[in-house]
């Protein structure tokens, strides 16, 4: 395993190695978004992360916060990535306080007045 492991390795190759992201393509792309943060620090793709970096990616439904435990470039199996990574994002908040999203049947066509104004008052807008 020594050809997949390094001292340091670009962060868009270590968030694709460590599969965060399906594509290093999708990782470039979110670090160039701004979505990405070493230890503080807006991150560009060809920013260098090294054993203790902390690294913040925003996106999906929550913010990730990972820690390298170990530098890696290629991708590998699932259960080497996962050693390779400290995962102390926050658990997702319960299910109660998730903000509830009406659901319209497909094809039923446009709301009446009285479907709207219910729909508003369920967002909380009326």
């Amino acid at each position: 395993m020594a050809t997949t492991e390094a001292t340091s390795a670009r962060v868009d190759s270590w968030l694709w190695a460590v599969r965060v992201f399906k594509s290093r393509s999708q990782a470039t792309a979110a670090v160039k978004a701004g979505h990405v943060r070493v230890n503080g620090e807006r991150a560009k793709p060809a920013t260098n992360v090294k054993v203790g970096d902390r690294v913040v990616v925003r996106g999906g439904p929550a913010e990730r916060i990972l820690v390298v435990e170990k530098v890696i470039v290629k991708r590998v199996s699932a259960t080497l990535a996962a050693q390779a990574v400290v995962d102390q994002s926050p658990p997702p908040p319960p299910r109660e306080l998730t903000v509830r999203v009406a659901v319209r049947d497909r094809g039923a066509g446009r709301p009446t007045k009285r479907e709207r104004r219910d729909l508003d008052r369920l967002r909380g807008r009326g």
